[in-house]
């Protein structure tokens, strides 16, 4: 019986602030958006292996790092970096010493990491 991925469901204190910065962060869209709940996906279409992101209304308080997070690899880290910095992300320290990477959290303060340009190839 086959099975997918329908959709990353983030809880958030805001669900459209926050579906609203990694929309811009992704350079995603917005395709559906209730009172409670927004859906941001790459594109209208439903592609093999690609999902979206739901952004839902909870009000508990985030108390420890997240179990899941995302890797972003832009073309340009730095540049990528002071961008996600304009969109309302700030660069945090986790505990993770000099690495490649700078380690992000977003507005509601769920981290995620900007990865080290990769090689044009």
């Amino acid at each position: 019986m086959p099975i997918s991925v329908n959709a990353l469901v983030v809880d958030s204190k805001d669900p459209a602030g926050l579906a609203r910065f990694w929309s811009q962060a992704l350079d995603w869209q917005i395709v559906y958006e209730s009172d409670d709940e927004i859906l941001v996906t790459p594109s209208q279409e439903r592609e093999p292996g690609v999902f979206p992101l739901l952004f839902g209304a909870n009000s508990d308080v985030k108390g420890a790092k997240n179990r899941w997070h995302f890797d972003l690899t832009p073309s340009d880290q730095a540049a990528e970096v002071v961008r996600l910095e304009g969109l309302g992300a700030t660069r945090i320290d986790i505990g993770q010493g000099d690495v490649s990477w700078v380690v992000m959290a977003d507005p509601e303060g769920n981290e995620f990491c900007v990865l080290k340009s990769l090689p044009p190839d």
